[in-house]
């Protein structure tokens, strides 16, 4: 069936293993073994790249930051745009949130999030859809990690953390210095060496916060 429920998939074929630098969160990971191919040769209906089976720099240092930084999530409401396989989340859980909502728009990181979830023993609810074009959601932190790599997102993304940003929401952003990254728009909170992708190689990713064009023209008056 081409609408088959991928979680034995992933339960069976994408091993547990601890996060690189944060050993306090588990997941579910490709191997090269795993076999993604299969995965996507039995969906009729498209298959998006998995971007929730791999480790992203931008993730891996959010995480990171709030795991170090707790007060910044602690007893908040928090969102985790574009979630993948829950890494963000489950930080801001595990560095005790009120509330966190990951939204995600493929199906597969869903049925991962929620296997990475039970894992790791985090509440977590999920929105499965593209919210980027919504209303400013009843939340207190937005926390983004890796979804500014193709100028057409980046440009929906920070279009919406402005809607955010300007109801007050405090946004922040994981990201390793990508080309749509609106550098113009952050600030650089931390930064940190992380293995993306499961490499032995190292490289810088950064934490920032977005800053609305109301207060980046109030910092240059």
């Amino acid at each position: 069936m081409s609408r088959f429920d991928p979680t034995l998939f992933i339960r069976a074929n994408l091993p547990v293993a601890a996060v690189p630098g944060i050993p306090e969160i588990r997941l579910h990971k490709a191997s090269p073994t795993s076999g993604l191919s299969r995965l996507a040769r039995r969906d009729e209906d498209g298959f998006r790249p998995p971007y929730w089976a791999h480790y992203w720099a931008g993730g891996l240092a959010l995480a990171r930051y709030v795991l170090d930084n707790p007060s910044v999530v602690a007893g908040r409401r928090v969102l985790d745009l574009g979630a993948g396989s829950g890494l963000v989340g489950i930080a801001a859980a595990k560095a005790g949130a009120r509330e966190v909502v990951a939204a995600e728009i493929d199906r597969y990181a869903v049925a991962a999030l929620k296997l990475n979830m039970e894992l790791n023993g985090a509440s977590i609810s999920i929105l499965h859809g593209d919210i980027t074009g919504n209303a400013a959601p009843e939340v207190d932190v937005i926390l983004v990690g890796d979804l500014f790599y193709a100028s057409d997102l980046s440009e929906r993304v920070a279009a919406f953390l402005e809607r955010c940003s300007n109801r007050g929401i405090r946004a922040l952003v994981g990201d390793p210095w990508r080309a749509s990254l609106p550098i113009s728009r952050l600030t650089e909170l931390a930064r940190y060496a992380v293995s993306e992708g499961g490499s032995c190689a190292m490289q810088p990713s950064g934490v920032f916060a977005f800053m609305p064009r109301l207060s980046r023209a109030r910092q240059s008056a």
